[in-house]
C-alpha cells in the first residue's frame, strides 16, 4: 500500500476531519480514471443515535458524500496537486439511486470514475458497495473554488 493510501495520506490530501471524513482508506487509485476506497461503517459514528435509533441506518446524503470525498481524492491525484488552501466543491448530483441500506458493521467499498475532467467541472462516476450488494450509485459533479471561495461551476 503506497503510504498516500492510509488515513494519514488521506488527511494530507483533502481538508474533511472527525466527524465528517468518511474515507479511510484507500485500495486503488489510477490517476486519470478511477478509485476504489474504503469507508468503515462504525455503531460509534455521530448520525446513529439520531437517525432511526432503533433500526441504525447510514443516511443516504452521507453515502453520496463518502462518494464525492473518494472523488475529490481522484480528482486531486489526477491534477496531482494539494495545494494548502486548494477546496473542491460539490457542484451537482444525478441519477442517484439507493438500493440497500448501509448499517452499522458494513464495510463500504466506494468505486468512482472520472466521466469528464475540465478545467473547472469535474464529473464522476460513483457506486457503493456493500460486499457484492450495490448500495448507491451517482453521478456526481465538483468544481474547484476561486480564491474567494466562489465556484466556477457555471464557467
Amino acid at each position: 500500500m503506497n503510504h498516500r493510501d492510509d488515513i494519514i495520506g488521506i488527511l494530507r490530501q483533502i481538508p474533511h476531519r472527525f466527524p465528517f471524513l468518511l474515507v479511510d482508506r484507500v485500495l486503488e487509485c489510477i490517476p486519470g480514471e478511477r478509485i476504489t476506497a474504503l469507508k468503515n461503517v462504525s455503531m460509534n459514528e455521530p448520525f446513529f443515535p439520531g437517525h432511526f435509533p432503533d433500526q441504525p441506518v447510514m443516511p443516504g446524503v452521507l453515502i453520496l458524500e463518502a462518494l464525492a470525498q473518494a472523488g475529490l481524492l481522484l480528482g486531486m491525484r489526477t491534477a496531482n496537486t494539494r495545494d494548502e488552501g486548494t477546496l473542491v466543491y460539490f457542484a451537482g448530483i444525478d441519477k442517484a439511486r439507493f438500493k440497500r441500506q448501509v448499517m452499522p458493521g458494513d464495510q463500504l467499498r466506494l468505486e468512482v470514475q472520472i466521466i469528464s475532467a475540465k478545467r473547472r467541472l469535474w464529473k464522476f462516476r460513483g457506486e457503493a458497495w456493500v460486499e457484492d450488494k450495490l448500495a448507491c450509485a451517482a453521478d456526481l459533479m465538483a468544481t474547484p473554488a476561486r480564491p474567494n471561495g466562489d465556484s466556477d461551476a457555471g464557467d
